[in-house]
């Protein structure tokens, strides 16, 4: 801004001597253009004033939907871990499940190595009681070679008939007792065979019982897989929706931010407003004062004019004043007015 020139002692009396002289028309033309700017100013202050309230509205209603965004993410995470937590329990019973399938496949194989060790002594058992067979059958012929040597003996030899009784006597008690072994032998080869029997039918229902227990496991094994893989997935869900949540939250504090800043400069604006107005009217009213000097008027509009551009962040703005004796040349304008630049860039 170009300040007024100051002169010497004689150019200050001088000056004095024209702020007792009445106004100029061009002066009151400059007041006027300085009102109508002001004015015009004052409109435009009001349209920042309504557009930032506008602003502050938007801002409001964004920050609503963006609250109702989130009350909606929220609700849907809840959601997730009420099923994270169906889906543990269910992992819990699958569990527990297995170990029980676990615990009766154990004991199957424990059942099974039994019945095994069984038909292994039964087996045992079983060759033996053949071997006693095999030796009663071996003895049991022999005795019918002898039986049959003695009746031909009978036969051919009469007169040793008394020893042939004896004899036959003999033979017919080992005859008896072979055969009574005999008898025994089939009775527990019989029985061996029964045992037998029954072992078998034990085994393969105890298979049976196994082959089950290791389906069921295997079902068993496919779900706890499924039910991880779904417990994978509802974690990945859940991290991606609380990313989301930090990304609304932070945009909700900038829109925050922005919404104080407009309301800060909304108030500013109606305060400079009010200040526009009352300098409006103070200058309204100067109008029908007294004359006063350019020099003495100069100060107290451009501090005017700085409080307020600098309020509204307006451009530079340039008028003129009345110019006064002793001003420099290249600053003069036609009708003896100076230009003088307020504002801040």
């Amino acid at each position: 801004m170009e300040n007024v020139p100051r002169g010497s002692s004689g150019g200050e009396r001088r000056r004095r001597g024209e702020a007792e002289k009445p106004r100029s028309p061009g002066t009151m033309e400059a007041i006027k253009k300085k009102m109508q700017m002001l004015k015009l100013d004052k409109e435009n202050a009001i349209d920042r004033a309504e557009q930032a309230e506008g602003d502050k509205k938007g801002a409001e209603d964004k920050c609503k939907q963006l609250e109702e965004e989130l009350l909606g993410l929220q609700k849907k995470l809840k959601g997730i871990e009420d099923e994270l937590d169906k889906y543990s329990e269910s992992l819990k019973d699958a569990q527990e499940k297995l170990e029980q399938a676990e615990k009766k496949a154990t004991d199957a194989e424990a059942e099974v190595a039994s019945l095994n060790r069984r038909i292994q002594l039964v087996e045992e058992e079983l060759d033996r009681a053949q071997e006693r067979l095999a030796t009663a059958l071996q003895k049991l012929e022999e005795a019918e070679k002898a039986a049959d040597e003695s009746e031909r003996g009978m036969k051919v030899i009469e007169n040793r008939a008394t020893k042939d009784e004896e004899k036959m006597e003999i033979q017919e008690m080992q005859l008896k007792e072979a055969k009574h072994i005999a008898e025994e032998a089939d009775r527990k080869y019989e029985e061996v065979a029964r045992k037998l029997v029954i072992l078998e039918g034990d085994l393969e229902r105890s298979e049976e019982r196994a082959e089950v227990a290791e389906a069921k496991s295997g079902d068993l094994e496919e779900e706890l897989k499924n039910v991880t893989n779904n417990l994978k997935s509802l974690e990945a869900q859940a991290e991606k929706y609380s990313q989301k949540e930090d990304k609304y939250e932070e945009e909700i504090k900038v829109l925050t931010d922005k919404l104080k800043e407009a309301e800060t400069r909304a108030e500013f604006a109606e305060r400079s407003v009010a200040k526009l107005e009352k300098t409006i009217d103070d200058l309204e009213d100067a109008s029908f004062l007294p004359p006063c000097s350019s020099s003495s008027f100069l100060p107290v509009w451009t501090l005017v004019s700085r409080s307020v551009f600098c309020c509204l962040k307006l451009p530079a703005l340039r008028f003129f004043v009345p110019a006064s004796r002793g001003a420099a040349q290249s600053s003069e304008v036609p009708g003896r007015c100076r230009r003088v630049s307020v504002g801040f860039n």
